[in-house]
């Protein structure tokens, strides 16, 4: 049985609920988030880097990835799967995490993909020759602010 007793805990951080539009914003202000797909009937966690695209997020692949694999069984329709990224102090616990539910699609356009290309750059030794762009259905993020006793005076 979990113990939910907060009456101890001080009350030193407070949760804000963020709209879309800055959701997005603090989104395209890192450049590493992690990828949430099924392989296999299961939940797939994977880190990647990503850059925002008019409101989109595009990441880079290679061919033979499960990724790559799983967007291409679904056609042009999508696969539905979570990002997620985040900013959160190590020590202070200060911060913020977003997280984007859509479909990903593969890029095939040789133009677009030539201008992901340009804008990502792999952080692995894999040739990471294919995109996957992530249109949002779903933002929603969280901000991680220090408590201001005077506020709930």
């Amino acid at each position: 049985m979990v113990d939910d007793d907060r009456s101890n805990v001080p009350e030193t951080h407070r949760s804000a609920e963020l709209d879309g539009v800055e959701a997005l914003r603090l989104l395209g202000s890192v450049s590493l988030g992690r990828i949430v797909f099924t392989r296999h009937a299961l939940p797939t966690v994977r880190p990647v880097n990503h850059v925002l695209v008019d409101g989109d997020i595009v990441i880079r692949t290679h061919g033979d990835a499960a990724l790559t694999r799983y967007t291409r069984q679904t056609g042009g329709e999508g696969a539905v799967v979570a990002y997620e990224a985040d900013d959160i102090d190590p020590d202070t616990h200060l911060g913020w995490s977003v997280v984007v539910t859509g479909y990903a699609r593969l890029v095939t356009d040789p133009d677009e993909l030539a201008r992901y290309r340009a804008l990502l750059r792999p952080w692995v030794s894999e040739r990471m020759d294919q995109a996957v762009r992530i249109s949002p259905d779903l933002i929603t993020g969280v901000r991680l602010t220090p408590h201001d006793p005077a506020s709930s005076a």
